[in-house]
Parts: structure tokens; C-alpha cells; sequence
């Protein structure tokens, strides 16, 4: 996956270098060292911070637990990313989330570089004492590196708004006196967190698909309907009539996703299948998502997996295989689980008409060529999921000002946001033949070589 990013990214430089009105005034061998700066400057990360946390367990026992803070860029603000709880995390895996955190912040305009954390756990088996005792670790560990105007953790796959209560109550106590509130993002409410940062991610997620298949082609049917673009071709071929969406991934992401589509009123679509860590769920006349979501949260985030536990849901639903969801013959297929969800291995098999990265880097880039040939719309992560980062900014512009906004205007604020780069991106992606990644990492590129261009940072 580092290797897909970067060779994206060295796409999107050398075509800038090739536009001469990118930066005009940079000129032939100027030019060519400015451009080659920039290569080395965004394929590397400024830092990579590594320690082993030592943890008394409950049994008497003591581990030391790999942990992770990488800060890629800096160029646009202070680091942001989320703190991974994992036990698959690894260096390779926190240096290019930390790659796309810049990218994605520089996409959709936030104030933001990019920076990425991890634990290398699973935290089902630890005790609640075991993993606080973790989480403050890592702080302690890390304290001279993170805070408000530096760097600024969240929560990610394993971790929650209860971990970064732990963190930023631990910052608070290693840094007395200074100010400690935008020190992480996605805390509790009660805690200086946001209103609306939980559903953030999911409500995005679902807003790019819903924005792309209704609102900007009621908007430019006409004009797509005149062009010879595939994609235009497919976004054409399911606007304005039913459609099938199957969630892979239940989690926080995914499973707010499928409520917005189980809710929605923009689009006829209806939930067929969706999927976690144990099964699938499929009922073709679509399922009761209201209810899942029910139990999952009442069931450590697990869906039912027996027909004793769908009959205790009230849901109507066959169990099947949990990888069996890539494959079903549905229009929209949304992943919200971990990366490498679809490769050269199941590539072909892939019926969707449209995928959505709920999750980063589900796609890897030889099935994301494969598709895109296709005609296939993949709406990618650097799009797709930055509710999350975009939320974390309101929230950390709040703690400074300490003054709160309600969740409807934290919605009304995010969609704005996300709107406004859909409506920079989607011309270009309708009107050229490349896949939308590569529209996006284009913009996203544009602008982060711009700012280090003026900030001097290319001599």
C-alpha cells in the first residue's frame, strides 16, 4: 500500500510539472530540482517516533507493547491522525496512514498535517485497568512530541472516545498549566469533545456517495449525458432508480453509513448485506439496520451470528460466509473494515458498480486499475472518510475558544466542507478519463506543493 501511495503521488508531480501554469515561474532546470524537492519531501516523513510502552498486566506479569507516533508533514499545521489500537499495526502501516492524513488534509483544505499512531494490540484482550494503563503510557511516552499546536492525536481503528478521554486527562496532567483541551480529538462530550465527532466519518462516507449519485448529477445530467467519460456512463446508468448497497465493516464507520442509506431520502437504495469480524447478513428485500445497530451496541459491537441472536434482534436475515459480501451481485459496495480488502485475488469477481473507501486503503492499486477500467467508481478514502479529520478540526478549533457549537451546525459545517471539494474534484474526474483517486491526489498534490513552494522549503 506505501508503494500505491507514493506512486500515486509521483503521478500527480509529474503531471503538475508537465502544466506549465502550475507554478509558472519555476523554469526549465529550476523547474526540474523544485519538482524533485518535492518528490523526496512527500514520499518520506519528517519523523517516526518509536517506543515500547512496559505494562503491568493484571496477573503480575509485565510486556512491553511496540507503539508508534509518525508526523509526516508539517506544512499546513500542526500533525493530525488517529492512534490505532491494533494487533496488525506496524512502522510501514503508521507511516503511510501518516502519508495520507497529509494528503487528506490537504485535500479538503484543513489546517492539518499528517500524522499517524499505533498500538500493536488487541484490545478484547485486555482488562478496561490494563488498557488505561496503555493509553497513558503512551502518552507519557510520546508527551514531548503531541499537543495542541503540534500534534494531535484522535481515535482510529481500536480506540474511542474513552481512550482519548484517558490521553487528554493524562496530557493535562504532565503539562499543568498549559493549555490541554485541543490536545486530542474525539473525546467524550462531557470531556471537551464535539457534538456529532462520533458520526462524522459514517455521515461522510455516505454524503460523497449520496452527493455524487444524486445531488451533482441532478445538477449536470445534461452535460454528462453529452460527455464520452465511462464513469459518467455509470453514475448515469443508476441515477434516479433503486439500488443495492452491501456495508462491509459494522464498526463506527460502517455501521453509521448503513443508517444514513437505511434513512435516507435522497436516494432509493436499501441495505441487502452487511458484514463484521464474524459473518454476513443478507436479506435481498433489505435489513432492519435500525435494530442492528441496536444489538451491536448492546453486544460489544458484534452483529448476531446465530438465529437465536437475529430472532432476540427481531431481524430478518441469512447467515452467510464474512468474505462472501465482496462478491454479491449488489450496485454499491461500501467498505468501512481494514485495508486490503479487495486485490488481484477477488478482483474479478467484484459485481459493484460503485465502491466507497469507508475504510483507508481497502483497494489495493492493481484492483483499483483493474476496476477503474471497468467503469467502475471508486469514491476513494482521501475523499470519502475525512468526516473524521474534518469533525477533529471543529472540535479542536472549540477547545480553543471554548465556545461550543450544536450538532446540527457541526453537520451543516461538515457538509459544506465536503461539498466544496467534491464540487472542486468531480469536474475533472467527469470530463478526463482518470480514475478519481488520482483526480484527488492531483488537487490534493497541487496544493502542498504550492505552500511548500512559498514557504521556501524546495531550496
Amino acid at each position: 500500500m506505501e508503494k500505491q501511495t507514493r506512486s500515486i503521488v509521483q503521478d500527480s508531480l509529474n503531471a503538475l510539472m508537465e502544466n506549465q501554469d502550475f507554478l509558472p515561474e519555476l523554469q526549465e532546470q529550476r523547474r526540474k530540482k523544485a519538482f524533485t524537492s518535492l518528490s523526496a519531501i512527500l514520499s518520506t516523513p519528517n519523523k517516526i517516533h518509536k517506543s515500547f510502552l512496559r505494562i503491568p498486566l493484571d496477573d503480575g506479569s509485565v510486556v512491553r507493547i511496540p507503539s508508534f507516533r509518525v508526523q509526516h508533514n508539517d506544512a499546513l499545521g500542526p500533525y493530525k491522525g488517529g492512534i490505532r489500537f491494533h494487533e496488525s499495526v506496524n512502522e510501514e502501516e503508521v507511516v503511510n496512514l501518516a502519508f495520507l492524513m497529509t494528503l487528506k488534509n490537504a485535500l479538503h483544505s484543513v489546517p492539518f498535517g499528517g500524522g499517524k499512531g499505533g498500538i500493536v494490540l488487541d484490545p478484547r484482550k485486555y482488562s478496561e485497568r490494563e488498557l488505561n494503563l496503555i493509553a497513558r503510557k503512551y502518552v507519557r511516552y510520546f508527551s514531548d512530541v503531541i499537543g495542541p499546536d503540534k500534534d494531535i492525536p484522535a481515535p482510529d481503528v481500536g480506540s474511542s472516545a474513552r481512550e482519548m478521554d484517558w490521553m487528554m486527562t493524562e496530557y493535562k496532567k504532565i503539562t499543568a498549566g498549559n493549555p490541554y483541551l485541543g490536545s486530542f480529538t474525539g473525546k467524550s462530550i462531557e470531556n471537551g469533545g464535539s457534538l456529532g465527532r462520533r458520526e462524522a466519518t459514517g455521515k461522510g462516507v455516505y454524503f460523497t456517495f449520496r452527493y455524487l449519485l444524486h445531488d451533482y448529477i441532478k445538477d449536470n445530467e445534461q452535460q454528462l449525458a453529452s460527455s464520452d467519460n465511462v464513469f459518467a456512463a455509470t453514475a448515469l446508468s443508476l441515477y434516479n432508480r433503486p439500488l443495492t448497497m452491501a456495508v462491509q465493516g459494522f464498526g463506527n464507520v460502517g455501521s453509521i453509513a448503513a443508517l444514513e442509506a437505511y434513512n435516507s431520502t435522497h436516494i432509493n437504495n436499501r441495505v441487502v448485506a452487511v458484514s463484521d469480524r464474524n459473518i454476513t447478513l443478507y436479506n435481498a428485500d433489505g435489513l432492519d439496520i435500525l435494530s442492528l445497530v441496536e444489538f451491536a451496541a448492546t453486544n460489544q459491537g458484534d452483529l448476531p451470528n446465530t438465529a437465536e441472536q437475529l430472532e432476540q434482534a427481531k431481524v430478518t436475515a441469512e447467515i452467510r460466509g464474512r468474505d462472501e459480501l465482496l462478491t454479491m451481485p449488489v450496485d454499491v459496495l461500501l467498505l468501512a473494515a481494514l485495508e486490503n480488502q479487495i486485490h488481484a485475488d477477488n478482483m474479478q469477481d467484484i459485481q459493484a458498480r460503485v465502491i466507497i473507501e469507508g475504510a483507508n486503503a481497502p483497494v489495493t492499486q492493481e484492483a483499483d486499475d483493474y476496476l477503474s477500467e471497468q467503469g467502475v467508481i471508486i469514491i476513494p478514502d482521501i475523499l470519502a472518510n475525512a468526516g473524521g479529520v474534518i469533525v477533529s478540526y471543529l472540535e479542536w478549533l472549540q477547545g480553543r475558544e471554548t465556545q461550543y457549537y450544536s450538532e446540527e451546525e457541526v453537520f451543516r459545517l461538515l457538509l459544506e466542507k465536503m461539498k466544496n471539494t467534491m464540487d472542486l474534484v468531480f469536474p475533472q474526474f467527469f470530463g478526463d478519463p482518470l480514475p478519481l483517486r488520482q483526480n484527488c491526489y492531483i488537487h490534493a498534490v497541487k496544493r502542498l506543493s504550492t505552500i511548500l513552494y512559498r514557504q521556501g522549503h524546495l531550496y
